[in-house]
């Protein structure tokens, strides 16, 4: 694996491997030192062209616990405001000695014509591009619903896919990247997901996904889900009105107390709410549903760094791996 660019391009092997893997990595963040020299004299450059709070804290966390030198690059304050090109940027960076980039980009593809070109030579990580795909947000939710599915079948999660899992992923679909991903991804490990939208947010040719789709969250929810992914509705990429009123969206589409009292009523005892976030309460999810215990929204956001941190080391290291290095509890090395 020379980049991670898209959850398409994951087999059921590659993507279970890459969970697995985080699985190891989450035992080092419950370490007393959270660190493993595994990437040591490696340079990873966090290259941001939109604004990102828990995506970009999340790979710079990542890196620094495998003991990578990071390098936080952010369009704004930069030469790319100047109008420095994409090209003349990777370029200061295989420069300096990049060798992976975790690109987040305003325009659809821009990892993958990093990734095809010869301007740099390193991994590239899609971070999220444009309205296209978001792959480790996929392999973090996917990692959330693997731990939660595998308690209940009092099963180890390692090793295990998400077949027999029944996902709902409702919301503004159009713009989301991160439901493209997942889509995608639940499907390879054996999911069956269903996309809950108005018809004005659901793409072009989204009958061609590997899904179904449904207009009504409510006979969604009663034909019964494992787990239910609320999306952010996302303002900022919408130029038109794509549904009457915010209040109108929250009554039909918004995963709200009524729908949280539901599950109870409709016996969904081990169904869990998720959320990519960041998250509009009391538009698209209630506050009473993202804090309830059902909810998985922190677990997604601790389980994104131990994903990150596997495409990382897996992109870094080669293909071909021993275990992950160790360090016991107790070290006191400084890595």
């Amino acid at each position: 694996m020379k980049h991670l660019l898209s959850t398409q391009d994951l087999s059921a092997a590659d993507a279970i491997r890459i969970l697995d893997t985080a699985e190891e990595m989450a035992a080092v963040g419950e370490r007393e030192v959270k660190k493993l020299p595994a990437l040591r004299g490696r340079t990873v450059v966090n290259l941001f062209f939109e604004d990102s709070t828990r995506t970009r804290i999340s790979f710079e966390a990542a890196a620094k616990r495998l003991s990578a030198d990071v390098i936080n690059f952010a369009a704004k304050g930069s030469s790319v405001s100047k109008g420095e090109s994409l090209k003349d940027t990777a370029q200061t960076l295989a420069a300096i000695g990049a060798d992976a980039v975790v690109i987040r980009h305003w325009a659809s593809g821009a990892p993958h014509r990093l990734a095809a070109t010869d301007w740099i030579d390193a991994a590239v990580i899609n971070a999220g591009d444009g309205t296209h795909e978001h792959p480790t947000q996929a392999l973090l939710d996917a990692f959330t619903m693997r731990r939660h599915w595998a308690r209940l079948h009092g099963t180890e999660s390692q090793g295990t896919d998400l077949s027999g899992m029944r996902v709902a992923i409702a919301g503004d679909v159009l713009h989301s990247r991160v439901a493209r991903s997942n889509v995608w991804l639940l499907r390879t490990l054996g999911a069956d997901v269903t996309l809950v939208a108005p018809p004005t947010l659901l793409p072009i040719g989204v009958e061609e996904w590997p899904c179904k789709v449904s207009y009504n969250l409510d006979d969604t929810l009663e034909a019964g889900v494992d787990a239910m992914m609320m999306l952010r509705v996302q303002g900022e990429r919408m130029n038109a009105s794509f549904f009457p009123s915010t209040r109108e969206y929250s009554r039909r589409w918004g995963f709200d107390d009524t729908r949280l009292r539901a599950l109870d009523e409709l016996g969904l005892k081990d169904t869990i709410i998720m959320h990519p976030g960041p998250m509009n309460r009391g538009l698209e999810i209630s506050s009473a549903a993202a804090d309830s215990p059902r909810s998985t929204v922190l677990d997604q956001v601790r389980n994104g760094v131990s994903v990150r941190m596997a495409a990382l080391y897996l992109l870094l290291s080669g293909d071909t791996r021993e275990t992950v290095p160790a360090t016991t509890p107790s070290s006191k090395e400084s890595h």
